[in-house]
């Protein structure tokens, strides 16, 4: 399976904001587990958009 950079980036983003989340929760830092959940969401969107261009170039390639 081939992922563009938006997914990859994406994903890596997600993980980097779970694990500043779970960071968080684990030392009561509620700034830092904020962080973690607002970059995790951040990489969500930023693998939904690389997921929509992929398929949207997968479309065009079948056309």
């Amino acid at each position: 399976m081939n992922m563009n950079k938006d997914q990859v980036k994406g994903h890596v983003k997600e993980v980097k904001g779970t694990i500043k989340e779970i960071a968080g929760k684990l030392v009561g830092n509620k700034k830092l587990e904020k962080e973690g959940k607002v970059q995790k969401i951040v990489g969500e969107a930023q693998a939904e958009i690389g997921d929509i261009k992929k398929s949207v170039k997968d479309a065009v390639k079948g056309a």
